[in-house]
């Protein structure tokens, strides 16, 4: 054999070795490019494991009014390890919430338990939070309880609540505030997404690891005559971004629902 078959089997040998550590880097991942075209397949590149579903829901350009986005990378191995970068512009409107998702399809009163494990990475820039998003009745209640986030909890900043109620300063007025819940403090802010009702949880101090009692979030809208005995749909947590420009990364360890 000859030094140069030697060195370029060498070489073989090192790629192979490469390509094999990325293959493993994670079970599945996702990749969707800048664009501005709601037709991109890899938007909502999506991966089923166990009772979880991981979505990369890079919506920005389906939208209403829609909004061009940059590149984002969403990696998962369990519903215990996954994560995503995203490089997404600073101007306005929300581009992506990379999550994953339980479904619970059950009405309320037959729930003794339903509880949402949280333990995260977040960045210290950019514009998003870390929220658990749970639908109900068919869709048409959206419940969302931002953990951590980049605005301020009562309503102002570079994110804010869908709300009815605003200042003339621009940010949301809570409907009630300080409400003792799940062992926090929360500011509960009511609106519409033009499709669905929407409440807002904002946890008064900030949190990147947490179990949240969601039966307990529930049975409050219920007892404020929000709803009634509501069918609880999927329980999503994820990272609603605006705008992570260089290419911010978000990682979930532990992430997991139990619902009983």
């Amino acid at each position: 054999m000859t030094k140069f078959q030697i060195l370029f089997g060498y070489a073989i040998a090192a790629a192979l070795m490469l390509g094999s550590t990325i293959a493993q880097a994670a079970t599945w991942s996702a990749a969707s490019p800048s664009t501005s075209s709601c037709h991109e397949r890899t938007l909502f590149a999506n991966w089923t494991y166990g009772r979880y579903t991981f979505n990369n829901d890079a919506w920005g350009p389906c939208g209403n009014p829609p909004v061009a986005i940059g590149w984002q990378t969403f990696w998962a191995n369990t519903n215990l390890d996954w994560g995503v970068t995203s490089d997404q512009p600073d101007t306005s409107g929300i581009k992506s919430y990379p999550h994953v998702e339980y479904s619970v399809n059950k009405p309320i009163s037959s729930l003794s338990k339903l509880t949402a494990s949280v333990s995260a990475t977040t960045p210290s820039i950019g514009a998003w939070e870390s929220t658990l998003d749970v639908w109900a009745g068919t869709e048409r209640h959206e419940i969302m309880v931002w953990l951590n986030y980049t605005g301020t909890s009562n309503g102002c900043g570079n994110v804010k609540p869908i709300s009815h109620n605003w200042t003339s300063g621009g940010c949301a007025i809570p409907l009630y505030s300080n409400v003792p819940l799940s062992g926090s403090t929360w500011n509960v802010y009511v609106g519409s997404n033009g499709n669905n009702a929407v409440y807002s949880f904002l946890r008064t101090t900030k949190t990147d690891n947490t179990t949240i009692d969601v039966l307990e979030i529930m049975n409050y809208l219920k007892s404020l005559n929000y709803f009634g005995d509501v069918v609880i749909g999927k329980v999503e947590y994820g990272f609603e971004i605006t705008s992570s420009v260089g290419g911010l990364s978000f990682v979930s360890k532990n992430f997991a629902v139990t619902a009983e």
